[in-house]
């Protein structure tokens, strides 16, 4: 009997001992490690040094410096050939649509109706997704004010209902035209 419980108790505490063996090495390509000195020549690479806060480091300014940089050498497309967002950030636009005019939005635009009955448009059979509602909006279908409309293609937008007679205010960040009844682009 001494024998069963002896066994028993090397077999626990086997079974409870922590397994070692799947932990990666530390400073493998599996659990990399960040060194002081890896760091440096990093921040030395980008145009400074890394001070004890005797005024020899990085500086708030040398950083948005180099940010603006990198920054700058990102591409910026406007592929819909539409009207850039105004260069704010992630500020909206606030549009305004006359009776007859048609918002159509650049790929990865964002917009919001304001006021009035709107429909949506699309030049193809796919919807444009409402992402307050949770569901695609197909061409001709009603939006519904202050709902998120985001487009991930060029060719969609919004247009006032053909009774809507007052003035349509959308907010739109990102590309985008207005065009009249005719086709002709309303200059923004």
């Amino acid at each position: 009997m001494k024998k069963v419980v002896g066994l028993g108790m090397v077999i626990l505490t086997v079974l409870a001992s922590p397994i070692h063996a799947a932990a990666p090495t530390p400073g493998s390509a599996d659990d990399p490690v960040v060194t002081k000195s890896y760091l440096e020549q990093y921040v030395q690479g980008l145009g400074g040094s890394v001070g004890n806060g005797g005024g020899n480091g990085l500086t708030e300014s040398k950083i948005k410096e180099i940010i603006a940089q990198e920054i700058a050498k990102l591409p910026t497309s406007n592929g819909g050939g539409g009207t850039p967002s105004t260069g704010q950030g992630n500020a909206m636009k606030v549009v305004t649509l006359k009776a007859g005019q048609t918002i159509l939005a650049d790929a990865g635009s964002e917009l919001i109706v304001r006021n009035g009955k709107t429909l949506a448009v699309s030049n193809d059979d796919n919807g444009i997704p409402d992402v307050t509602a949770g569901k695609d909006l197909a061409a001709g279908t009603v939006v519904q004010n202050n709902h998120l409309l985001i487009f991930p293609r060029d060719g969609r937008g919004v247009k006032p209902d053909l009774k809507e007679t007052a003035d349509v205010y959308v907010m739109v960040r990102g590309g985008y035209v207005v065009q009249n009844a005719d086709g002709s682009k309303v200059p923004q």
